[in-house]
């Protein structure tokens, strides 16, 4: 069995090869060409909790399952915050041959999602984006959705000043991209064409009122059904797409919350990327529509990491 780890997945997942990949991945999910249940997450203490996420890329294809522990606390320590193993299997044999380091997986394919759903939802000519949070998913969204679109420009927005700073300052050396810390999250979303939040707010840091109309976002810091980023009104006025519309309707918090208060119901969550991607479903329907890309992660796109890894030797 092949041990694939960090620095193997690092070098050799490039965005080049995970978006197209991931890409791939959603378009099948959709079409239900692949098999997964939900997620299975047990809370561990406050900030920490273990997932499993079970799935088959076909009938007769590679299947597995992630393993995942969360650990926010993890990001202070200089340690990555998801931690654990993606575990291969082959859909002939049925023989577990390769585990892969998941926390990095999860980092570029993450990333690779939002950015395949961003060149999807976001106005063609969109060029400035505010990301929400510095952390690992922050470095990672930057990387994959400068391959996208052309951005002249980045906000940053975090709740300590000194490490949002910090971290403008290396994207902007990474990427050759102007990128500036912003001392509030209005004051980061205004004016922006996309808004990148991957933070880890408890309560609602983005309101829907401070959007400027046809801004796209990517809702991917809240994974489960108690944190959540955006208010109910950014819900409301958005055309709302899901990576998983069961997903989202078991575990999407931002969706939940809205659907609490009598704003929405189920029809909310219009379809999932996979039918926009395969012309099933109508992603914008105009320039001035606010869309809103809500990702909760999907085993099928660790699978299909893994497999491009493990195939690629």
């Amino acid at each position: 069995m092949r041990v694939i780890d960090r620095d193997e997945v690092r070098e050799k997942l490039t965005y080049e090869v995970c978006i197209p990949l991931v890409r791939q991945a959603m378009i099948a999910f959709s079409k239900g060409e692949t098999r997964q249940h939900l997620r299975s997450i047990l809370p561990l203490s406050e900030g920490r909790v273990f997932g499993i996420m079970p799935g088959a890329l076909g009938t007769h294809e590679y299947f597995g399952a992630k393993l995942i522990s969360v650990f926010h606390g993890n990001f202070a320590k200089g340690i990555q915050s998801h931690q654990g193993v993606v575990v291969l299997f082959d859909g002939e044999t049925g023989a577990p041959v390769c585990i892969a380091h998941a926390g990095e997986i999860t980092a570029i394919r993450t990333a690779a999602a939002s950015a395949v759903a961003t060149d999807a939802l976001a106005r063609p000519e969109s060029a400035r984006m505010a990301i929400l949070g510095y952390g690992e998913q922050a470095g990672t969204h930057a990387r994959a959705i400068s391959r996208v679109r052309k951005l002249e420009a980045i906000t940053v927005w975090g709740r300590d000043e000194a490490r949002a700073k910090a971290f403008a300052k290396s994207v902007e050396a990474e990427l050759g991209i102007p990128t500036f810390a912003a001392p509030t999250v209005r004051q980061a979303v205004t004016g922006v064409d996309i808004v990148t939040a991957v933070s880890g707010a408890r309560e609602p840091i983005l309101e829907g009122a401070w959007l400027a109309p046809g801004t796209h976002v990517n809702l991917v810091g809240s994974s489960g059904p108690g944190p959540r980023e955006a208010d109910n009104d950014l819900v409301v006025r958005s055309r709302f797409i899901a990576d998983s519309r069961e997903g989202v309707l078991a575990q999407g918090a931002e969706f939940l919350y809205a659907k609490a208060a009598g704003l929405i119901d189920d029809s909310h969550v219009v379809g999932e990327i996979g039918q926009v991607l395969a012309g099933d479903l109508e992603g914008r329907q105009s320039p001035d529509q606010i869309t809103v890309y809500k990702s909760l992660g999907h085993v099928v796109q660790d699978l299909a990491a893994a497999k491009a890894l493990y195939e690629a030797g």
